[in-house]
């Protein structure tokens, strides 16, 4: 591998005030999996139940509300709140998965919303109704949501639907005014393997990012980025082989102990010039649940060693000079994927919408059984939202009701595109950067 020089001596690199916002939000301690996930659902409702109900009274101030969705009868318009449920039969079954020769950790199915038996209901705690008609088969919906919908019973006892309302973006802290252009650097899918851990274009990502590699213009770029995000899947580690729990070659984590190494000495080169930031995704040596924990700094223990380096959640709050940035490896957003062909920017737009980055968390998406909170509930809007391991590089500006404006950004996978995201911390404005290897 090669080493970068710790130094730049002829620039000074550009700096921000970092701080990891995820004390309370996404970091969970001591996981024990005795409870059931009914309460999350709970939780979520009576989080999210006065926002909806709120934004539907303002966008239908004639019709009145029916308090649960059981209570609705005859043919008055009226709207009821609930949790959107969609029940297909291309939807996996984890009690198939279990029963199964092997553990299959990917449970996910595909187009779960085009199946021909795929049945939407809204459901609170008194039960649940379907929701039928042509505004619901063109809305963005998925398991999970918490949305208003305005209509009237059939007489099959549907719900037919003549609207939907979500909640709305959440609230959002002003703008920071910044006199000089920063940059944030954001990366994801290094996917570093056993066979080939460092390969060329990594090599060549580290020298560019430190200013060591490239023009004098492209060395007063990279002087200006202040902040490296590695947004999942650095690390692809080889499965335990199956066999017997006694058998060694069951138990040989040799090659991932000697990945972690390499991966250590590489991003150590990194974080010695430049402040980073890393992240776990489904890839990585990290939980599968969402939100996904850190990765402890003894698997990164010369990373650890520089000031500017933090180990984050999956998925992340970051704060950098004033700008709130909302981070995801993107199991969220490729889970929603499976609920609609919209690109998947729009997906992560529609989520700050719904105020819920990962609805169909428990449903189709494994997460931890909170009992006390739903920690990917949003109560506040994002300056900037990034999702991980994409198949390519995209970005839209999603707004709200009363001024919100974010930067959502699809950051693409670095082993299959050769590209790094950079996003100017004054402007908001992204460009792909690609490192030909």
């Amino acid at each position: 591998m090669m080493s970068v020089d710790a130094t730049c001596p002829s620039l000074s690199r550009a700096s921000v005030a970092a701080t990891d916002d995820t004390t309370n939000m996404f970091r969970t301690g001591r996981r024990t999996y005795g409870q059931q996930f009914d309460e999350l659902y709970s939780q979520r409702l009576r989080e999210l139940k006065p926002a909806a109900s709120e934004a539907a009274s303002q966008r239908w101030p004639q019709v009145r509300l029916t308090p649960t969705v059981l209570n609705v009868e005859g043919p008055e318009p009226t709207y009821i709140v609930g949790t959107v449920f969609i029940d297909s039969g291309s939807k996996p079954s984890t009690l198939q998965q279990v029963e199964s020769e092997r553990w299959v950790s990917n449970l996910h199915g595909s187009g779960y919303r085009e199946a021909s038996d795929s049945v939407v209901f809204l459901e609170d705690e008194s039960g649940r109704i379907r929701l039928v008609g042509k505004n619901v088969e063109k809305a963005i919906l998925a398991s999970g949501i918490i949305m208003a919908a305005l209509g009237v019973e059939t007489v099959q006892g549907d719900f037919e639907v003549a609207d939907l309302c979500f909640a709305r973006m959440a609230p959002q802290s002003p703008l920071p005014e910044m006199a000089e252009d920063k940059y944030v650097a954001l990366v994801s899918g290094l996917a570093m393997t056993p066979d080939r851990p460092i390969s060329l274009a990594l090599q060549l990502l580290a020298e560019t990012l430190c200013g060591t590699l490239g023009s004098n213009q492209t060395q007063q770029l990279a002087a200006r980025i202040a902040q490296v995000v590695l947004v999942g899947n650095t690390m692809v580690l080889p499965p335990a082989p199956l066999g017997h729990a006694e058998d060694a070659r069951a138990n040989d984590r040799t090659p991932a102990a000697k990945l972690a190494k390499q991966a250590d000495d590489f991003l150590a080169d990194i974080a010695a010039n430049i402040p980073m930031a890393v992240m776990p995704g489904s890839d990585d040596p990290a939980d599968m649940s969402l939100p996904q924990q850190p990765l402890p700094r003894s698997l990164l223990m010369q990373c650890a060693q520089y000031s500017g380096f933090q180990s984050l959640t999956n998925p992340a709050m970051l704060h950098l000079d004033g700008l709130q940035f909302l981070g995801s490896s993107g199991q969220n957003v490729d889970d929603l994927r499976r609920y609609s062909q919209e690109p998947n920017k729009v997906l992560a737009a529609a989520s700050l919408g719904w105020r819920h980055i990962a609805p169909t968390a428990p449903d189709t998406l494994w997460c931890y059984p909170f009992t006390t909170h739903d920690p990917f509930v949003l109560h506040a809007t994002p300056h900037v939202y990034f999702v991980g391991n994409q198949d390519k590089f995209d970005s839209m500006v999603a707004s709200g009701p009363d001024g919100q404006h974010t930067r959502v950004i699809m950051v693409p996978r670095f082993a299959d595109s050769h590209q790094v995201v950079l996003l100017n911390m004054r402007t908001l404005e992204c460009t792909a950067l690609e490192i030909a290897a």
